[in-house]
């Protein structure tokens, strides 16, 4: 199984989004980038889909405590690195899922992917890029940038209008814009 470089900063989904509805930002902590992660949790609607791309310690497990947060999931909440999927409670099912052990979609198929992203719940997924031949077309990505030891770069890539008007949504919360 050939395995991506930890190093590796994430993927680039073949299909394309508006640039005029990405939203990049700056994370100063960790914490901003746990609180970034609640403003999502809280948007969140069963079915939504989030790509996590990052290279190895850039937030992405920060990012979805945070996102469990906002879903008002209690206890510890940890990568399922070596699980495949870590199922939490909360106002909707999380659905955490690490596909970096994977080979390709024919591996996610055969774990039952397809009960997630289609499942009742938010489904996160870190090293998506492993999986992308089975993803559906409209997802939101969220980028993690190490900038420096505690800032981040954080970009959102909506695909679709679910995930436009969720980005919108998010810029609302957590800035204050308004779509005008």
């Amino acid at each position: 199984m050939t395995q991506p470089s930890p190093s590796t900063s994430g993927f680039s989904r073949k299909k394309n989004f508006d640039p005029a509805t990405v939203v990049d930002f700056v994370s100063h902590s960790a914490s901003q980038t746990r609180s970034t992660g609640v403003v999502l949790g809280k948007l969140a609607q069963p079915g939504d889909i989030i790509l996590l791309a990052g290279e190895l310690g850039a937030g992405k497990t920060t990012l979805t405590k945070g996102i469990a947060e906002g879903l008002d999931i209690k206890g510890i909440v940890n990568s399922p690195t070596f699980t495949l999927v870590n199922e939490y409670r909360g106002r909707i099912p999380l659905y955490h899922m690490d596909c970096y052990r994977l080979e390709n979609g024919r591996d996610a198929l055969d774990f039952g992917v397809e009960e997630y992203l289609y499942g009742d719940g938010l489904t996160v997924i870190e090293w998506a890029e492993r999986i992308e031949d089975v993803l559906p077309k409209e997802t939101l990505t969220v980028r993690l940038t190490t900038l420096n030891e505690t800032k981040r770069g954080i970009r959102l890539e909506p695909i679709g209008e679910r995930y436009i008007t969720f980005v919108a949504r998010f810029k609302e919360e957590a800035f204050g814009i308004y779509k005008s």
